[in-house]
């Protein structure tokens, strides 16, 4: 299957490549890099990290996501699912453990492709993904509720959310209304901006707009430039950081958090594009890119990427049909940097968080959370739980957590599938079973007992054997198990007709196992 091969789709889709497809993918690639600029800027920020590790990060990631990748138009870089757990790893471990574990997560997405287990996150519940999600989003949403403000906050703004809320509330009196002012209006900006275009990011003009109203009325606003200070234009250098086997035993969980995030974000990116343009992408070799891209990223400083699926959305939208339009994203990403990276030092701190607050608005799938209401009550409350762990403690417990639960659910639902019937002789009067057309009335030879199984013979529903356990000890002569209809069988249920027929042959009984 095209899936499943490990090739980049760049090579499959050059030939026959011409000069008009190239120019369109030149103009996609451009229009995406104008609407990723302000977005990579604002979720570094977000993350904890200067500015400029935003677009480094877009621009190495984005460069080899598209060279390497099992998409057609995947465009990739920094996205707002990671900013939880990047503040997180760098609260506890530091910039040198966010790196570190950053690589740690490409390594392992390496090796999740190159093992072929692409069509493996398809068993990732949409309960699990629509909860984490939408915590990440309120999560993402209450950080910026600081710099949306104004607020002046003395020492470092609680981790924990309802202690971060608690702690605008207590300053809420330092609230600045210039900067509210101006944050109101380039919320305004991108919310009216598609109904007027959509050929240009309402997120780009409003920075245009709130950064020469703060710069030219004198606002008092904060700005990149006054919280980082100067933003350098220069290119990082590839660096090793500081590591210790310390170090990689602890950042060993959220490494894998970041690579099952990185995977599902952008496998479900490929596969939304896919039905834009009529395509099927390689997940493994995805996977392979990804990996590559967040091995370069943090040898370069840079923070964990992964598919976008807006972007990409926008990169299809704008005639963007290979990765040549990604690759030139990267490009003028870089061009843009070493030009104007100096003037971004006057975008207002109050309008990056506006940014993403359009972004958490985007990603909170709301709809769809409603819409699972309708679902079994236990597949909404795992959305709910999870949803509820991501936002208090964080995303590491909400997937571990999360997943265990809906693994037992499943668990629990495959047991009930599982159903073992004896048969009836038609002789016998049952007042419970007068249908004599039965499959299970039929007429069974003296000293037989006979059981049909339905159903996948697994641990979870061993307990439903006990029967047939029981009779393997009484003086029947023959015991006949249909398993005509058993899908499956694991260890324990192996076990299980082990023990029958040890004690079938003690007691000098035939045990037949049919089908």
């Amino acid at each position: 299957m095209d899936s499943e091969r490990i090739k980049p789709k760049l090579l499959s889709v050059m030939k026959g490549y011409n000069t008009k497809q190239f120019t369109t993918d030149v103009i996609a690639g451009i229009i995406v890099a104008i609407i990723a600029l302000p977005l990579s800027i604002a979720l570094a920020i977000a993350s904890g990290v200067s500015p400029e590790v935003g677009i480094h990060t877009a621009i190495i990631a984005g460069f080899f996501i598209s060279l390497l990748g099992g998409s057609r138009v995947q465009i990739g870089g920094p996205t707002a699912a990671f900013v939880v757990i990047i503040v997180g790893i760098i609260k506890e471990y530091g910039i040198d453990g966010l790196i570190v574990a950053t690589i740690m997560a490409g390594i392992i997405l390496v090796i999740m492709g190159l093992c072929r287990l692409g069509t493996l996150i398809k068993f990732i519940p949409s309960t699990i993904t629509a909860g984490f999600t939408a915590g990440i989003a309120v999560t993402l949403f209450v950080q910026q509720i600081k710099d949306f403000l104004g607020l002046t906050i003395e020492g470092e703004v609680p981790s924990n959310f309802f202690e971060r809320i608690k702690c605008y509330a207590d300053n809420i009196d330092t609230l600045k209304v210039q900067a509210l002012g101006i944050g109101v209006l380039a919320l305004v900006i991108m919310i009216v901006m598609p109904f007027i275009t959509d050929k240009i990011p309402g997120s780009l003009v409003a920075i245009i707009v709130t950064t020469l109203v703060v710069k030219f009325m004198n606002l008092d606003v904060n700005t990149i430039g006054s919280v980082y200070g100067e933003l350098s234009a220069a290119f990082p250098t590839p660096k090793v950081p500081n590591v210790s086997f310390e170090m990689i035993q602890k950042l060993i969980s959220p490494a894998f958090t970041i690579a099952i995030l990185a995977a599902i974000e952008s496998l479900l990116s490929a596969v939304v594009s896919d039905g834009m343009i009529g395509s099927r992408h390689r997940s493994n070799m995805e996977l392979v890119a990804q990996g590559v891209a967040n091995i370069f990223s943090g040898l370069f400083g840079g923070i964990p990427a992964t598919g976008a699926i807006a972007r990409t959305a926008a990169n299809v939208k704008n005639g963007g049909r290979t990765p040549i339009a990604g690759i030139v994203h990267a490009i003028t990403l870089a061009l843009i940097m070493m030009i104007l990276m100096p003037y971004a030092a006057l975008i207002p701190m109050t309008t990056l968080a506006a940014v993403l607050i359009i972004v958490a608005y985007n990603m909170s799938g709301w709809r769809e959370v409603i819409a699972m209401r309708k679902a079994p009550k236990s597949d909404f409350a795992v959305l709910l739980i999870t949803f509820a762990l991501t936002v208090i403690f964080d995303l590491v417990v909400a997937i571990e957590i999360g997943m265990v639960l809906a693994a037992l659910l499943f668990l629990n639902r495959m047991a009930n599938v599982t159903e073992i019937r004896k048969w009836i002789d038609a002789d016998e009067k049952y007042a419970d079973n007068t249908d004599v057309d039965s499959i299970h009335l039929q007429k069974i030879p003296e000293k037989t007992v006979v059981y049909e199984i339905t159903g996948p013979m697994f641990f979870g529903a061993v307990d439903k054997f006990i029967d047939i356990v029981n009779e393997s000890k009484k003086a029947n002569y023959v015991m006949i198990l249909r398993l005509r209809s058993v899908p499956a069988l694991d260890a324990t249920a192996y076990k299980t007709l082990k023990k029958i027929f040890l004690q079938c042959q003690k007691n000098g009984m035939v045990l037949i196992m049919s089908h």
